[in-house]
């Protein structure tokens, strides 16, 4: 019998010099328990990547892994602690399972290969009950480390039978021996570039590529593959989103066929008001990954005027920090109470898969926005982006004023209208007037004195109140806001806008193809054409490219800035009030109310330069700061109050810039300071649990016994 090992630490770390590599590259090792244990190895916590790599490079059964479950701690969140106790735990499992194992754990019926023409999603192919995953723990007391566990090798399923790869035998239905696999990764490409109007033969080709990857390559295979693919573009071609001529009633049919990519649904009654969201595996996925300690922004409102019921995407900001749709609520109802329902449900779908799942920051856009559900459900502080504000604006202007110069006059007044919040001024007396400098450009003025004069002071109190996000997180909500609009808004159908039906098809099937490819392109460095579009579609990355020598600036009067352009170096574009969010571009995007690169990169340079006034998120940023000083009399207890903030946040700020700096996290850890945790007991993060016990005295032991005694008296009396 082999050895078990109960001590983690005889197990040695392994660093195979393989870039990837996978089970049969470690020595594995017996840990645990004669009665309990697990095959485990350690490697370095930095390498897990290179592993799931290998695994899923398997020759006989290739697949990839999901995470299926995750939990997370926090450091120096336990006083005492086993050696193999995690910081952060991710169970990973083949995602040919684990959802249908077969009646008793029997073969899995034989599936016809076509597909479910009831439903315009066909049946993932995929469910094929395999049973292998693993777990990987990163340990609490050593974070360099992760431990592998592998609970089941072989990709089987719970009969013991192969269930799919090039040895399974029965993959999908008669005569499977001949016909290709088909995974949900390779089915969601196909569907994608369907759906985004790519050539057959293109679609074909990929596809091909896909399946070879599993079955080889055949002249059988090909020409099953060219059935498959036609199918279902006939299919996706015919398919209608009216499954009912009344709109309720095919909503409802539509909830009820997709339930598992709905978190929340409130159908409309005399009590209650519509409700609908929207979030398929694939976003979740993506929410976990790119939401936790990061940023969650909302693009609200959208389609207030011309669609049945407005719509409001919760974004995150990927890898590339672009805005990543992860879920759409459709609803006209604002009402905080309503709002509470489904962030709630969101966040508990979330903390499903990752329990220990908390954002840093949540953007809104509107400042009728409930703030509260958003504190006390994200439990996180709320940021207010400008991007709705400008862009309202600058197209108005454009739209009806006829003179550029009045344009970018005009645009330069709103903004110092914005700024003023912070320089003392009276807002309304500042309003007369450029009411009464404007007065001839009667058709704008008519149109702000509708639509803003009204509650000009809300907006302006919000900006003044909440910290203001920066242009490039801006940039990216708006252009998601703008790829939404023209996917949305370029529909021919004659009334589809009054159907919710028609607004959730176009969201499930062309936008979230859409944002799927982009992200598989860029990950897998395939598509090169969807990759570069992707990289390049928000205006920060386009700013990026353009070097410094291009930008001039007037550093006399600061009035204006010049931009050589890229493409074509006879032309020259003029930024007016560089430095300022409300600077004014005469190029083609700008003009159509956009936030473009010239404006972002001009304002790059001015950081740099005397003269120009701080960006509105850093004079956000300054003033918060600066009232923790103002408020205090001094030698006052509020002083005392408002240097433990202080300090407090600059305690917070050094730890991540070292985290952030450090290449072993188990450094830093063991210079942070000793916590106490009780009266009787203290302990510092890295401390076993062996030397704790030694610490602890018989008297605390007895206490504690006690105490757990008494607690469960106390739930024994309420069940009486």
């Amino acid at each position: 019998m082999e050895d078990i090992v109960e001590n983690l630490f005889d197990i040695p770390v392994q660093d195979p010099p393989e870039e990837d590599f996978s089970f049969n590259d470690l020595t594995w090792t017996k840990f645990g328990t004669v009665e309990h244990n697990d095959d485990v190895a350690l490697i370095p916590y930095a390498r897990v990547d290179s592993f799931i790599i290998g695994e899923c490079s398997n020759v006989e059964c290739p697949t990839r892994f999901h995470i299926e479950r995750g939990r997370k701690r926090e450091t120096g969140s336990l006083k005492e602690y086993k050696d193999d106790e995690y910081l952060e735990y991710r169970q990973y499992w083949c995602s040919f399972g684990p959802e249908n194992y077969g009646e008793g754990g029997e073969l899995l019926p034989s599936r016809r290969y076509r597909l479910n023409t009831r439903n315009r999603a066909a049946r993932p192919q995929s469910m094929r009950g395999c049973t292998c995953h693993f777990v990987v723990k990163r340990l609490y007391a050593r974070p360099s480390l992760a431990l592998l566990i592998y609970n089941n090798r072989r990709h089987v399923n719970k009969s013991g039978v192969v269930c799919h790869g090039p040895l399974d035998q029965d993959a999908i239905g008669p005569g499977a021996k001949k016909i290709p696999y088909i995974c949900n990764e390779i089915q969601q490409q196909t569907m994608s570039m369907i759906y985004l109007g790519i050539p057959e033969e293109s679609v074909l080709e990929k596809h091909i590529e896909g399946i070879q990857r599993y079955c080889g390559s055949n002249a059988n295979v090909n020409s099953l593959a060219s059935q498959y693919v036609q199918k279902l573009w006939m299919i996706i071609k015919r398919s209608s989103h009216e499954l009912d001529l009344d709109d309720q009633a095919s909503i409802r049919m539509w909830v009820e066929r997709n339930k598992k990519s709905i978190f929340f649904y409130q159908d409309s009654s005399e009590s209650d008001s519509f409700i609908l969201g929207i979030q398929t595996e694939w976003q979740m996925q993506q929410m976990i990954r790119f939401g936790h300690r990061s940023l969650i922004a909302a693009d609200s409102t959208f389609g207030i005027k011309r669609l049945k019921y407005p719509l409001c995407t919760l974004l995150v900001f990927d890898s590339r920090q672009h805005a990543l749709p992860v879920a759409w609520v459709i609803t006209r109802s604002f009402a905080k109470p309503d709002v509470a329902k489904w962030m709630k449900s969101l966040v508990d779908r979330a903390r499903s898969v990752d329990p220990g799942w908390r954002i840093s920051g949540f953007l809104i856009d509107d400042a009728a926005a409930e703030i509260d559900p958003i504190r006390d459900i994200f439990g996180s502080p709320v940021l207010f982006s400008l991007w709705r504000v400008r862009r309202s604006w600058l197209r108005n202007i454009v739209k009806r004023c006829s003179n550029i110069e009045v344009q970018r006059e005009l645009f330069k007044c709103l903004g110092k209208l914005v700024y003023s919040i912070w320089g003392g001024f009276d807002t309304l007396i500042a309003l007369e007037e450029l009411i009464h400098d404007f007065v001839d450009q009667t058709a704008f003025i008519k149109y702000f004195k509708a639509s803003w004069v009204p509650k000009i002071d809300m907006w302006l109190s919000t900006m003044k109140t909440l910290p203001l996000a920066s242009q490039e997180a801006s940039g990216a909500i708006e252009a998601y806001h703008v790829k939404l609009k023209a996917k949305l808004f370029d529909d021919s159908h004659l009334g589809a806008f009054q159907r919710v039906d028609w607004l959730v098809h176009k969201l499930t099937t062309e936008l979230h193809s859409s944002y799927w490819l982009d992200r598989y392109a860029d990950e897998s460095d395939s598509f090169q054409n969807v990759k570069e579009e992707y990289i390049s579609s928000t205006s920060w990355h386009r700013a990026l490219q353009i070097p410094d020598s291009a930008v001039t600036l007037d550093d006399k009067d600061h009035l204006f800035a010049k931009v050589l352009s890229q493409k074509d170096g006879s032309l020259t574009h003029v930024v007016w009030n560089p430095g300022s969010e409300f600077a004014f571009c005469d190029c083609a995007w700008s003009m159509q109310g956009n936030l473009c690169k010239h404006v972002i990169k001009v304002n790059m340079i001015c950081e740099n330069h005397q003269g120009y006034q701080p960006s509105m998120s850093m004079q956000s940023f300054k003033e918060i700061v600066m009232n923790l000083l103002k408020k205090p009399i001094d030698d006052s207890v509020a002083l005392d109050q408002s240097v433990a903030w202080t300090h407090q946040i600059l305690d917070q700020i050094k730890q991540l810039v070292e985290l952030n700096s450090s290449n072993d996290i188990g450094t830093v850890v063991h210079r942070m300071p000793l916590k106490w945790v009780s009266k009787k007991v203290r302990t510092s993060v890295g401390i076993p649990s062996s030397t704790l016990a030694f610490l602890s005295s018989s008297k605390s032991t007895k206490n504690a016994v006690a105490s757990r005694k008494n607690r469960k008296r106390k739930r024994l009396s309420r069940l009486r």
